[in-house]
């Protein structure tokens, strides 16, 4: 089974749905997409929700992780394809999150920012989006 993602621009950032199963080349390949997703609409912000991704990642696919979404976005930002280095939340549910957030110490030490969220009202603050509610649907 592979990763799918729905992508939608809302105000003021990105709103990207993943599902499916993990693994690390479908990662890596989603994170593309994602990527792509941010310089076409010059997103500075982007939520990104795992919550329906399942598997267990072994740490070292996480550290393959977060250093190759870490190189992918500078790489990305110095070629000018983003106009700002974005801002990565990532809502996930354990065991796809790890309780140690290794791979986000992994991408924020390669310059990233990036913070992975147990839920997603404490991601969307982070990401100084405030008119949301609980279940993630926008209010006023």
């Amino acid at each position: 089974m592979s990763m799918e993602l729905e992508i939608s621009p809302e105000s003021g950032f990105l709103r990207v749905v993943a599902t499916g199963e993990f693994s690390l080349g479908e990662a890596r390949r989603t994170f593309l997409e994602v990527l792509e997703a941010v310089a076409v609409h010059q997103a500075g912000k982007v939520l990104l929700d795992g919550r329906g991704v399942v598997g267990d990642p072994k740490i070292i696919e996480r550290f393959y992780y977060g250093s190759f979404v870490a190189r992918a976005t500078t790489e990305s930002f110095r070629r000018g394809r983003l106009s700002c280095l974005p801002r990565f939340a990532y809502v996930l549910e354990e065991p796809g999150l790890d309780p140690h957030r290794f791979g986000e110490s992994v991408a924020v030490n390669r310059g990233m920012y990036l913070k992975a969220f147990d839920n997603l009202p404490e991601a969307l603050g982070w990401l100084g989006i405030l008119s949301a509610t609980n279940n993630g649907e926008r209010s006023k």
